[in-house]
């Protein structure tokens, strides 16, 4: 993908000038749950990698979770059969399912809804022909539940800490999330997302380097990279990461999907935008302290915002 192409496609995060913590959460329009980019073979690889190398980082979940995880595996089957047809084909027989992926050349065969089925990891199962990471949260007792994860790209955190947490107890690390009842709004805002009516959102954050696994697992690997940021490296080092989430209400366990799709661009690129420039250069300008230590930001903002400020310069 040249990078005309990569910029057209790049979820973008920003509508204003200033950034604080919000739901910036909307309708999602068309309702699908996945997106097939053209760097799916690569994210695929990686995706599978981790999963041998780490299958406790990158898969967890509570016993109660298996009908949430089944309905999963089957709202993501639909969908990649009816947006990406040229790509999948399921066959739903009285025995056993078969899935084909063209693109990967793959037959698998598997007894739906049955738990000695797929190794009992419904969301591996079906995670490992997606390039999102999939979550499912319960509902219950007024309250959701991090119930199941298949999690290979994470930003900053732990699957394996985080399983059977509460909502406000999985935000709980971010600053200032609970004021103004923020944290209350967006618990209330979940719970009454309604079947058939899912809503996307995104989330972002810089990353020195250019890699997407970045759980708190491996952050002695990745998280020396924030020091490795200078005035000549910056444009092509660091990376504005930007998840796309996806929300859906399940019929069955009344539990929600959340769907995340990672996806990377360097700054130097980001700048080829003009309207991008101006607009990220004046959010990382103003952006709070607590934000920017949050995100991991504050020991290389200096370098980023000269390097924007000059490619503003230079485009007059």
């Amino acid at each position: 993908m040249n990078q005309v192409n990569e910029l057209e496609s790049f979820p973008y995060p920003f509508k204003e000038e200033i950034y604080r913590y919000s739901n910036n959460s909307i309708l999602l329009d068309p309702p699908v749950s996945i997106e097939i980019t053209p760097k799916y073979e690569n994210e695929i690889k990686l995706k599978r990698s981790l999963l041998h190398n780490s299958p406790n980082h990158c898969y967890q979940a509570l016993p109660t979770s298996f009908e949430g995880q089944w309905e999963i595996v089957e709202l993501v089957l639909d969908h990649l059969i009816r947006y990406y047809p040229n790509f999948f084909e399921v066959h739903k027989g009285h025995e056993y399912w078969t899935i084909y992926n063209k693109l990967l050349m793959e037959e698998e065969r598997f007894s739906f809804g049955d738990r000695t089925s797929v190794l009992g990891k419904p969301l591996n199962f079906i995670g490992r022909h997606v390039q999102e990471d999939l979550i499912y949260m319960s509902q219950r007792d007024g309250d959701l539940f991090l119930d199941a994860g298949h999690l290979c790209f994470p930003s900053n955190w732990s699957l394996t800490f985080k399983l059977g947490m509460r909502f406000k107890e999985i935000h709980q690390p971010i600053p200032m999330f609970s004021e103004k009842s923020l944290d209350d709004r967006i618990l209330r805002f979940l719970k009454n997302i309604e079947q058939g009516a899912p809503w996307t959102r995104k989330n972002w954050s810089l990353m020195a380097g250019k890699r997407l696994d970045t759980s708190l697992e491996t952050f002695n690997q990745w998280g020396k990279d924030r020091q490795k940021v200078t005035a000549d490296n910056v444009g092509s080092f660091v990376h504005l990461r930007v998840e796309v989430q996806k929300l859906f209400r399940l019929a069955a366990s009344n539990g929600l999907l959340f769907t995340i799709h990672t996806h990377l661009l360097p700054l130097e690129q980001l700048t080829l935008n003009k309207v991008w420039l101006e607009q990220f250069y004046k959010i990382l300008c103003e952006l709070p302290d607590f934000i920017l230590d949050y995100k991991g930001i504050s020991s290389y903002k200096k370098e980023v915002i000269t390097y924007l400020k000059n490619k503003l310069d230079e485009v007059g």
